[in-house]
């Protein structure tokens, strides 16, 4: 079954990742892009996850995983390569409503993460539902190449232009007029 696409806000979810090395690091990188309201749980961490949790003020608790640490979280994912560790948490979760990503194995997982690109407030992402991460990762390389430069700052500008201009026609058929003419000075 494919997996439903949905953004979410990380506003006021608290985050949990057990585990320290590659795999984890390589979530952190993307999670700290959305939320700082990470807890990590590890044994031993590389020293890119020690970076981003010192360079983000993460919380970190330098030891094993035990049962009940997930309580409180609101998202749990799961970087290691135990599948037994993958498995009790997975499982454990269930009693608490809590979304698990186990990294590299879909049977313990409630979400996977996608290959995307995030430009301000632009954020495209790519899935194979685990078919393929290589081919959605060369995917999300070739949009990279083709989303114009300054993407950004236009953006930004439509978004300061919402929070002025009243609700209604006129204003959707002004942003439709503004977004296709950006579309064809960009894409001649």
């Amino acid at each position: 079954m494919a997996y439903f696409p949905m953004l979410i806000d990380f506003r006021d979810k608290k985050i949990l990742v057990v585990g320290g090395g590659n795999i984890a690091s390589e979530k952190l990188e993307k999670l700290v892009e959305f939320t700082k309201e990470i807890t990590v749980i590890a044994k031993e961490l590389n020293s890119t996850s020690q970076q981003i949790i010192k360079e983000h003020c993460l919380t970190l608790y330098q030891r094993p995983y035990h049962k009940g640490d997930i309580k409180g979280f609101d998202i749990v994912i799961v970087a290691t390569d135990s599948l037994a560790l993958q498995k009790e948490i997975f499982e454990e979760s269930r009693s608490h409503h809590i979304l698990v990503n186990s990294v590299d194995n879909t049977d313990y997982c409630d979400f996977i993460f996608p290959s995307y690109i995030k430009r301000g407030d632009l954020t495209i992402a790519f899935s194979t539902s685990g078919a393929s991460p290589a081919f959605a990762k060369h995917l999300r390389r070739y949009f990279e190449a083709i989303i114009p430069q300054g993407v950004e700052e236009f953006l930004s500008e439509l978004k300061n232009l919402r929070t002025k201009l009243p609700k209604g026609k006129e204003r959707m058929a002004y942003f439709e007029e503004l977004v296709s003419s950006y579309f064809r000075e960009k894409f001649k």
